[in-house]
C-alpha cells in the first residue's frame, strides 16, 4: 500500500546509513571514486559543520553552480541537514544570467567549479562581485548583492577571497556535534529545500520553491514506479540542477537505498562504459542522450544486458526512438515521466507495469496522491476523453511557489489549488496521458490549428531522419507556416523535395512543411531541452541567407 513519505532529505540519508552503512551509494566509475552511505553520511554532515561556520543557517540560500561533480551532492545534502536552501544555477548560464539569478534569489553563499569549456565560473564570479578580490574570506560586502557573504570553491585550489572545499571542512570542526543536531531539529518537511529557476525559454527565469515534502515523495513515487530496490544501480547522466537529476534520479535513489552512478558531464561513451563497468539496471535521459548512446560508433562494444529500466524525458519522446531503446539497449521497461520544475518535476508516470504501446506513446497516468485534469484553457472546464486542454494537476507535488513573485505563483496556481501547466494533452479512455505540444508551440496556419508533436512522430519515419522539430514560421499570409529542421543520420543526404514528397498524400496538405532545414544542432537549454521559440529566429535566420522572404 503506497503512502505518503514523511522523512527529509537528511533523515532518509541518515536512514540507509543506519541500515546499510557499508553499501555503495555515490560512484564516479570513470575515475573510481566511490562512496558507501556512511563515508557519504559523514562528509555530508563534515560539510553540513562547515556551511554553519560561514554563517549558513535555516533558511539561508546556498548556490551550487557546477557540473555533476562528486561534491554536489554533498552541497545539496549538507544544506538541507540544515535547513538552508540549495539554488541550482544552469551550468550554461552565462554573465547576465548569472547576476539576475544570484540578485533575484538572495545567494548568501555561492559553490562553484572553474566552469565549462565556453566559460570560467571563477573570471564571472570576479566580475559580478569585484570586491572578492580585496576580501578577507567570509568578510564580503558587495553593494549590487547586499545577501551575499561567501564564496567557495569546490576543490582544493585557492581564489583570492574564495574558501575551498577543504578550508571548509576544516572550519567545520569547531562546531559541535550538538549544533549540528540542533540545526537539524528544526528541519520540517514543509520547508523550502531545493530552489530552481525555470529555464526561461520565454520571459525572465522565476524561482520555483519546492520543499521536503514535495521532492522526496516525488522521487519516492518515481522509483516506485520502477520498482526500484537497494540493489538497483542508476546512471545519472542527467544535470543535478535540473529536476530530472536532482528529483527523479537522486531523490528515487535515496529513497530506495539503491545506488547512482554519476556522469559529470554527458559523454555517451562514459555513459555506455559505465553502465558496462558497473552493471547499471537503469538509465535516463533526455532523447538527445539517447540518441548519442545509440550512434556512437562504439556502441556495439559495451554489454548493457544489465539494463531493465529508465526514464526518457525532458521533451517530447519519439516513439521510434522508444522502440530502439528496448530493442537494442536492453531497456525493456523504458518509462516516461511528464512534468515540469513547478510539479516538482513528475505529473505523470508510465509505470513498467503498462503494456509497452502505452509506454512508448503516452505519458502513462497521474502519480499516486496526485490529481491530474485536462482543462479548457478558455472555459476552466474539465475536457471530455479524448479531448484536448491544458494539462493540470493538484496535491502534494505543486511547488510553495515562484520566489517574491507572488502575482506569477497565482497566474500558474488557480483558487481550486491546480497547477497550469501551459502544456496540451488528452485523457485517452484507459485513463493515459498524451503530450500533444505546448500551447505556445502550436502553429496556426490561416486559422488551422497544427500540433507540432504530430508532424515530429510523422517526420522522424522517414529513413535518414535522426531527429526532428517542428515550429512555426512567420508568414505575411497565413500568419504562421509550417517549418521542419530535420537532423539526419551520419552520411545521409536529403532534399527538400524528398520531405515533402514522403508527406504527400499521407497528411493533410496544409500540415506538410512550407519551409524545410537541414541542420546539425537544434538550440538547447543547460538541462537538455529544445528551444522552440529560438527555432523561429533560426528559420529567419536561414531563409535570409537563402535570399528568402517569408510570404
Amino acid at each position: 500500500m503506497l503512502e505518503l513519505q514523511n522523512k527529509t532529505l537528511g533523515q532518509w540519508l541518515e536512514y540507509w546509513t543506519e541500515r546499510q552503512p557499508d553499501k555503495e551509494y555515490i560512484v564516479y566509475s570513470d575515475r573510481d571514486l566511490r562512496f558507501t552511505w556512511k563515508e557519504f553520511n559523514y562528509r555530508v554532515d563534515c560539510m553540513a559543520k562547515g556551511l554553519m561556520a560561514i554563517g549558513v543557517e535555516h533558511g539561508t540560500h546556498v548556490g551550487i553552480w557546477a557540473t555533476n561533480v562528486p561534491d554536489w551532492l554533498t552541497f545539496l545534502y549538507a544544506s538541507a541537514k540544515i535547513g538552508a536552501v540549495a539554488v541550482t544555477i544552469n551550468t550554461n548560464y552565462k554573465q547576465s544570467e548569472l547576476e539576475y539569478l544570484v540578485e533575484n534569489a538572495d545567494i548568501h553563499t555561492m559553490c562553484i567549479t572553474d566552469g565549462v569549456f565556453d566559460g570560467s565560473y571563477i573570471d564571472m564570479v570576479y566580475t559580478m562581485l569585484p570586491e572578492l578580490r580585496d576580501s578577507q574570506r567570509g568578510f564580503l560586502r558587495s553593494k549590487r548583492f547586499p545577501e551575499m557573504r561567501n564564496v567557495v570553491y569546490i576543490g582544493q585550489e585557492k581564489y583570492r577571497g574564495m574558501y575551498n572545499t577543504p578550508e571548509l571542512l576544516l572550519l567545520g570542526e569547531n562546531i559541535s556535534d550538538e549544533k549540528l543536531n540542533e540545526a537539524k531539529a528544526k528541519v520540517t518537511m514543509d520547508d523550502v529545500v531545493n530552489m530552481q529557476y525555470t529555464s526561461g525559454t520565454t520571459g525572465f527565469p522565476k524561482g520555483v520553491m519546492l520543499t521536503h515534502r514535495n521532492i522526496t515523495n516525488n522521487g519516492y513515487f518515481t522509483g516506485e514506479g520502477m520498482h526500484y530496490t537497494p540493489e538497483d544501480k542508476l546512471c545519472c547522466c542527467v544535470p543535478l540542477f535540473h529536476c530530472f537529476g536532482v528529483v527523479l534520479a537522486t531523490m528515487a535513489i535515496l529513497t530506495h537505498g539503491a545506488t547512482q552512478v554519476m556522469v559529470e558531464k554527458f559523454d555517451p561513451l562514459v555513459v555506455l562504459a559505465s553502465v558496462h563497468k558497473e552493471r547499471c539496471t537503469a538509465l535516463y535521459g533526455v532523447p538527445t542522450m539517447f540518441i548519442a548512446e545509440l550512434n556512437h560508433p562504439m556502441f556495439s562494444m559495451f554489454d548493457l544486458t544489465s539494463l531493465r529500466t529508465g526514464i526518457m524525458a525532458g521533451s517530447l519522446c519519439p516513439i521510434e526512438l522508444m522502440r530502439a531503446v528496448t530493442e537494442k539497449m536492453h531497456i525493456t521497461h523504458i518509462t516516461s515521466v511528464y512534468g515540469l520544475t513547478e510539479s516538482s518535476p513528475g505529473m505523470t508516470h508510465s509505470v513498467i507495469e503498462d503494456p509497452f504501446e502505452e509506454r512508448c506513446t503516452t505519458v502513462g497516468k497521474e502519480y499516486p496522491f496526485t490529481e491530474v485534469k485536462v482543462l479548457n484553457p478558455e472555459t476552466g472546464e474539465e475536457c471530455a476523453v479524448g479531448e484536448q486542454g491544458e494539462m493540470c494537476c493538484r496535491g502534494y507535488l505543486v511547488m510553495k511557489g515562484y520566489y517574491k513573485n507572488p502575482k506569477a505563483t497565482e497566474e500558474v496556481i488557480d483558487k481550486n489549488g491546480f497547477l497550469h501547466s501551459g502544456d496540451l494533452g488528452v485523457k485517452d479512455e484507459k485513463g493515459y496521458y498524451r503530450i500533444t505540444g505546448r500551447i505556445k508551440d502550436m502553429i496556426i496556419r490561416g486559422g488551422e490549428n497544427i500540433y507540432p508533436r504530430e508532424l515530429e512522430e510523422f517526420l522522424y519515419h522517414l529513413p535518414g531522419v535522426k531527429d526532428v522539430q517542428v515550429a512555426g514560421v512567420p508568414s505575411k499570409k497565413y500568419g504562421e507556416e509550417v517549418g521542419a529542421f530535420i537532423i539526419l543520420h551520419e552520411g545521409v543526404t536529403m532534399t527538400e523535395d524528398v520531405v515533402k514528397d514522403f508527406c504527400r498524400g499521407k497528411i493533410a496538405r496544409h500540415k506538410i512543411p512550407k519551409y524545410i532545414f537541414f541542420v546539425d544542432t537544434f538550440p538547447m537549454t543547460g538541462s537538455g531541452k529544445i528551444q522552440k521559440f529560438k527555432l523561429k529566429d533560426l528559420s529567419l535566420q536561414l531563409l535570409a541567407e537563402q535570399g528568402i522572404t517569408p510570404a
